[in-house]
């Protein structure tokens, strides 16, 4: 039996389309392919327990075989085969959708819809993409079926004749091209199985043909290439606790273990499973980017789609299986459907449920996981300002003393949080506070630059000042200067000496005696240049924040400056000056060849 055929498709120019342009990677090919052969299986096991076809006893695989001589690739199923009319019915026409068929004639027998993206489709076709030519040999579970072999070589042409399988099933042989050819190699195509089958539903075999230095024929026992039960298809309450770390090494090869994970299992009102893990963060500046794995029935589609994760969700490491996702003809892109933002949503949703337990039931080791996790949480907050008020109980700030509060158990003065964005730099600050009996709170992360102002914004009452942005009456000494006129006098000697008309000079009488003067900086244009910086000076290039030197006459060089001839008042007032400054920022290359010079020449005078 031999015969030829033209391939039915919607339009003349749709074929090539559909083999060059329908994947955005070829290494998509075998992904789909495979997903084909899972699909012919989870069929053939539907046709069994309704009582439709025979169950033969033997256990689903699914094989792939390079032969490198040959330059073929060739994937082999055991499910459902396909009888001649079939062949040309669901590979000739490509417009036609066999599962769908499938699933209509069968839908109130069996859940075969559970495991069935679609069998032999356009996922067929992305074979094209690689290959010269495909042939494919198939053989139907029904009785008295004859295998059949078809091939084309990816023009419009098809032929069909007699085949030689002997055992139920499908084989996809494809004849791979020179701009395919990278796809010959081993390794690549065992990176392939790791990326996009791992977790695949029934076991994978892998075998080389040609490689004479081939491991594999030193084993005595073949093994999968995938794992067919992966963690999370297991209900929470039988997971241990190594499970969970060897299936987070395992999937992300992170030798960090994670702080902790949600175990997300639902059924209703769609289907949903999926382990979300929590990531330690070794940068404690910058924000290190997640992996989220999309997942449909275990074949793997992409990372971090963003209409399924929100994008606060992509810090974290995770696999996310959603059946019901409406993916289009290519598995790769989600179709606009209000379904993928439920989804979205109650991933959220079961997140703040998730650390909002963690909180209530385990505060001591929410806190110990807090300085990992809370660049997450207020990332999460300023995109979704639902998922803020889902969390915004159990957002944490550590004070100077290294304890952890939360917003409403924030020390406050006057409406006024006072927080420090550096210890290092700020330390001055953090003493006078300290010596003072006042708490500030620790934000050092570059992400609080923008969660101070959003903090702002949602609790309009409360004000955020960073600790050297202003003196607070707490600072004072509240004994009043004998006169202006000795307080004008004073700044009129600072201004001589350092010639600075961009600079603001004060006079305060502060409770530490033992500081000579401070420098303060105002805290919206501070704010402003931090996030303009961050963002690589779109605005423009920033002028410099306005600062402000505080002269505290209640410290003895202050009091006796006025004793000092003009040449050494004039060092002091400078030596002053940049010791203010040193506290507030790291002096640039001028502020401290000028520091250097004018300590030397004090020096001197002793």
């Amino acid at each position: 039996m031999k015969k030829e055929g033209q391939i039915k498709v919607d339009s003349e120019n749709l074929f090539p389309i559909i083999k060059k342009w329908l994947y955005s990677d070829k290494d998509i090919f075998l992904r789909e392919i495979i997903a084909n052969g899972c699909d012919a299986i989870k069929k053939y096991q539907s046709l069994c327990q309704i009582g439709e076809a025979e169950d033969d006893g033997i256990k689903p695989r699914i094989d792939i075989r390079l032969d490198k001589n040959e330059k073929t690739i060739t994937v082999t199923d055991n499910g459902i085969g396909m009888t001649d009319e079939e062949v040309e019915k669901y590979i000739a026409q490509i417009a036609f959708s066999g599962a769908q068929e499938f699933l209509d004639k069968y839908k109130d027998q069996t859940d075969a819809e559970a495991g069935i993206i679609g069998h032999f489709g356009l996922g067929f076709y992305s074979a094209y993409m690689v290959s010269d030519n495909v042939e494919i040999e198939t053989l139907s579970y029904k009785k008295d079926s004859s295998p059949v072999h078809w091939e084309s070589n990816g023009s419009q042409t098809y032929e069909i004749s007699d085949g030689s399988k002997t055992q139920k099933g499908t084989s996809i042989i494809m004849h791979i091209s020179e701009d395919g050819k990278e796809f010959l190699d081993e390794y690549k195509l065992r990176g392939i199985l790791r990326k996009y089958c791992h977790f695949m539903p029934y076991e994978i075999y892998f075998t080389v043909e040609g490689n004479e230095n081939k491991s594999d024929k030193d084993d005595k026992k073949e093994k999968p290439v995938n794992n067919t039960s992966p963690l999370w298809l297991k209900a929470p309450k039988d997971c241990t606790t190594e499970e969970y770390e060897d299936f987070y090494r395992e999937t992300f090869t992170d030798m960090n273990l994670p702080l902790f994970w949600i175990h997300l299992n639902v059924d209703y009102p769609f289907r949903l499973k999926g382990i979300l893990y929590f990531p330690k963060q070794t940068d404690k500046l910058q924000v290190m980017p997640g992996e989220i794995k999309l997942y449909a029935n275990q074949v793997y589609i992409a990372d971090n789609i963003k209409e399924v994760v929100p994008e606060f969700l992509m810090l974290l490491k995770g696999v996310i299986d959603c059946p019901d996702l409406p993916l289009n003809v290519s598995r790769s892109f989600l179709q606009n459907d209000s379904e993928v933002a439920k989804i979205s949503r109650h991933i959220t949703k079961k997140v703040a449920d998730k650390l909002t337990s963690v909180f209530n039931n385990e505060r001591k080791s929410y806190e110990s996981y807090w300085d990992d996790i809370s660049p997450f949480i207020k990332f999460g907050c300023i995109k979704d300002e639902k998922f803020y008020d889902k969390v915004k109980n159990i957002i944490l700030y550590k004070n100077l003393n290294g304890e952890y509060k939360t917003f409403s158990e924030l020390p406050k003065q006057d409406n006024k949080v006072y927080y420090a964005s550096s210890t290092d730099e700020q330390a001055q600050y953090i003493k006078m506070f300290k010596d003072n009996g006042l708490d500030a709170v620790i934000l050092e992360h570059n992400i609080d630059t923008h969660f101070v102002s959003f903090l702002e914004f949602k609790e309009s009452d409360t004000k955020f000042v960073r600790i050297d942005s202003e003196i607070g009456d707490a600072l004072r000494s509240g004994e009043e200067n004998e006169n202006d006129k000795d307080s004008d006098k004073l700044i009129d000697i600072f201004k001589n000496a350092l010639k600075n008309d961009k600079l603001t000079i004060k006079v305060e009488s502060l409770k530490s005696t033992d500081t000579p003067a401070i420098l303060t900086i105002n805290e919206y244009e501070r704010r402003m240049n931090d996030i303009n910086r961050i963002y690589g000076n779109m605005f423009g290039e920033a002028g410099k924040a306005s600062e402000t030197l505080i002269i505290n006459t209640n410290n003895d060089i202050i009091k006796k400056l006025d004793t000092f001839d003009s040449v050494k008042c004039e060092l002091i007032c400078k030596h002053i000056f940049e010791l203010a400054l040193i506290s507030q920022r790291k002096l640039n290359a001028s502020e401290l060849e000028s520091f250097i010079s004018n300590d030397v020449k004090l020096m001197s005078m002793i």
